[in-house]
């Protein structure tokens, strides 16, 4: 009888996830809470042919050259600006992602963050908690429009487009846009978005919102130089990636108000949070959470086991990045 194959899931996830891995596969999990460093996730990958990751562990060419049995890499996140592709393409180990089941979700909490940074909601509760609220005066926190005004989409995939539709059709929203490349004339019609030239968009939008994926590329995409483009009375949304944005810049912005406010959901070197930005008072601040449903997020983690099986029992991952491994 042959052994079955040993992996790793490399932080905590629902019971059900764990036991579906373990009708195929020798399973190491990890406690509630415990995030490996790099040389403890190498220590635990010895002998292992899958690991399931959620996007904080880093796949790079020396974990690939100390784990010589690693095979695949499922990561439970559509992104994986944690995964060097390339150096796992040429060491044979196979990557793949979670797309398409947490788009709406996500886009529903973008729109949610968009809101709440626009009305000032967390600033007026901070206040109320306080015990400031005296009195009700007829500009008390008064914040941005949100139906009618302009709303600028930065990254148009999956989600961008399931943001634009909300806004368009739900808020009565003037879209624009600017993507790597521009969106068939079919799905622009059905987004009521525009293309625009990044220029135009930071010019135009009073509302920003950021869904591109992470990259060398897209690295502090939006900086001091872009905010200084943006209308003083702007938003800007980051539900994309830390690192997207240059996060000293924006609380420079926000503390001088040369934008009105913003909303994150994603930090650069998270879970460390610029200390900046958690002295200004016109930013909404959540960790990293527009996916998180129960149903979302399980799902995320089924599709990642999902590829573990298909790949090292059936020979068919789901949704593969690297496909020229298979080839291989």
């Amino acid at each position: 009888m042959n052994q079955r194959p040993s992996i790793l899931i490399a932080r905590a996830v629902f019971p059900d996830v764990v036991e579906k891995l373990q009708q195929h596969f020798e399973v190491e999990t990890t406690p509630a809470g415990v995030v490996w460093s790099s040389a403890e996730l190498v220590q635990r990958l010895q002998g292992k042919a899958g690991v399931l990751t959620t996007g904080g562990e880093r796949i790079d060419a020396a974990l690939l050259a100390a784990c010589p049995h690693l095979k695949i890499v499922a990561n439970l996140a559509v992104g994986y600006n944690n995964f060097d592709l390339p150096a796992m393409t040429a060491a044979g180990v196979l990557g793949t992602n979670a797309p398409d089941v947490l788009t709406e979700t996500t886009a529903d909490f973008g729109f949610a963050l968009l809101m709440a940074t626009a009305r000032r909601v967390t600033e007026s509760e901070r206040f109320l908690r306080a015990g400031q609220w005296k009195e009700w005066s007829l500009d008390l926190f008064a914040g941005a429009e949100v139906h009618g005004s302009t709303l600028g989409i930065l990254g148009m995939g999956r989600i961008g487009q399931a943001i634009a539709r909300r806004a368009a059709h739900g808020f009565g929203m003037p879209v624009i846009y600017h993507n790597r490349s521009r969106l068939t004339p079919e799905l622009e019609a059905a987004c009521k978005a525009t293309y625009v030239d990044k220029a135009e968009l930071l010019r135009r939008a009073d509302h920003l919102l950021l869904v591109l994926p992470y990259s060398a590329a897209s690295h502090h995409a939006i900086g001091a130089a872009e905010l200084a483009q943006m209308k003083p009375t702007a938003t800007l949304i980051n539900i994309a990636r830390g690192g997207i944005v240059d996060d000293a810049a924006l609380a420079v912005a926000l503390r001088e108000r040369r934008i009105a406010a913003a909303g994150l959901d994603v930090f650069e070197g998270e879970p460390r949070v610029h200390p900046d930005l958690l002295t200004v008072p016109n930013v909404v601040l959540t960790p990293h959470i527009a996916s998180a449903t129960l149903p979302t997020r399980s799902a995320m983690a089924h599709l990642a086991a999902d590829n573990l099986i298909g790949f090292l029992v059936e020979g068919r991952p789901v949704t593969p990045l690297n496909p020229e491994v298979l080839a291989a």
